[in-house]
């Protein structure tokens, strides 16, 4: 018997997210059609005796998370449950905190994704590995690049066992060019070591001389607290995936990641590709479009785009690399190009959105998503063009590598802008 927690964070993270985590916890964003975490439940709900899979974190359960829950649990006929912490308590400290409910049943071993990752998630070969040889932690690994190895967790590993000899979340210079994924399987053993955490912070707190519990004694790093402290103890295994992976930090990493998973569709998912009809949209290359949406037949689509419920699409249109996100409109010719339209947006007639892309180098096998910054030397850099939700772009203007906050109307063009 297997189980998975997949750790969601709160509103408190994601702030890079913005303004597109305004209306929706970050991971119900829908990328490549589906809500983010949706794609790590198929992942978790395909693996042979999976029994549960738990949400942890710091979101209120409100509507959108209580109907995808519910939705989630009649799609795949699986318990799908979420557990609120009662303050963020850090990638570790839910799974102490709730490990009760995840032990409940006596699992094997259990599964830890975190949900700003994107993955082809390779759980049984490492479920797997797992079974050869028993260890409490296995960490999922890839490998990146010399510099951009510095912006993740970096593990050197024994080449013969692929035990975790080291591991520096973050370092300043050069240890490995091995990271972590953020996608685990552990052993009910491997609460042990965030008991001892827990503890430590515990006496940690009582030495500062605070009354009762110390309350960021529950706030467990499972990096630096644990995978840190236990690499070269013969407690901590790595498993090396070539398959996809990046992380979902920015909105320019989501369109990316968006980009990889429609093009995994064609293996997993080919219902949800839309395909070239006689009077319908040309398409080019991998679009998704929900049944909903309206598209006129001279619209042009693709390569990577996707469009959400209830979208209305003119005469004309060319769409590229681009997420439409449900009931926008976007009228006679427009040109939408490396850009997300928010929730209920207009785009008049003859007007042209467009950013640019921050796509990892495609001639290095190991180049991933840069972690990028809006503002260099006080300048905001191009990056892509997002809509935050019901903005209004008259006809005829360009919005060029511009962020638009929500329920804006704008008059005129803008380029290079953040518009408040």
């Amino acid at each position: 018997m297997l189980k998975a927690v997949i750790l969601i964070g709160g509103p408190q993270k994601g702030t890079r997210f913005r303004p597109l985590s305004f209306e929706v916890p970050k991971p119900l964003f829908p990328v490549a059609g589906v809500p983010m975490i949706q794609h790590h439940i198929e992942a978790c709900a395909q693996v042979p005796g999976m029994q549960e899979i738990l949400l942890i974190g710091f979101y209120q359960p409100d509507e959108p998370l209580t109907q995808f829950l519910e939705a989630a649990q009649q799609e795949f006929h699986l318990p799908v449950r979420y557990l609120q912490e009662f303050a963020p308590l850090g990638t570790g400290g839910g799974l102490y905190h709730f490990r009760d409910q995840i032990l409940a049943g006596g699992p094997e071993a259990f599964f830890v994704l975190n949900a700003d990752v994107c993955s082809d998630f390779p759980l049984s070969a490492m479920l797997e590995a797992h079974r050869h040889q028993r260890h409490p932690f296995l960490l999922l690994g890839t490998t990146a690049n010399r510099t951009q190895s510095l912006n993740y967790g970096c593990m050197v590993e024994n080449p013969q066992t692929h035990e975790v000899l080291h591991y520096v979340e973050k370092p300043s210079t050069f240890i490995s060019d091995i990271i972590n994924c953020g996608i685990y399987l552990f052993s009910p053993e491997a609460l042990k070591p965030l008991r001892d955490v827990f503890q430590r912070n515990q006496q940690d707190g009582q030495l500062e001389d605070s009354p009762g519990l110390w309350p960021g004694a529950g706030t467990i790093r499972l990096e630096q607290d644990v995978f840190s402290a236990l690499a070269g103890q013969g407690q901590i295994y790595v498993h090396l995936t070539d398959g996809i992976w990046s992380q979902i930090k920015s909105a320019g990493s989501a369109l990316y990641a968006s980009r990889l998973y429609l093009s995994r569709y064609q293996t997993t998912h080919p219902e949800r590709l839309a395909k070239h009809t006689p009077g319908g949209p040309r398409i080019r290359g991998n679009v998704y479009i929900h049944p909903t949406a309206k598209v006129a037949p001279s619209a042009v689509l693709g390569p990577n785009v996707s469009i959400g419920k209830g979208v209305t699409v003119g005469e004309g249109v060319r769409l590229r690399e681009s997420i439409v996100l449900h009931g926008a409109t976007l009228q006679e010719h427009t040109c939408v190009l490396h850009s997300i339209v928010g929730w209920g947006s207009t785009v008049g007639r003859w007007a042209r959105v467009e950013g640019t892309p921050n796509d990892p180098n495609p001639n290095d096998p190991r180049a991933r998503m840069d972690s990028e910054s809006l503002f260099k030397d006080g300048k905001l850099l191009p990056a892509i063009t997002i809509l935050g939700c019901r903005v209004r772009i008259p006809a005829e203007v360009l919005i060029l590598n511009s962020i638009v906050l929500p329920h804006k109307e704008l008059s005129r063009s803008f380029t290079n802008q953040i518009i408040l």
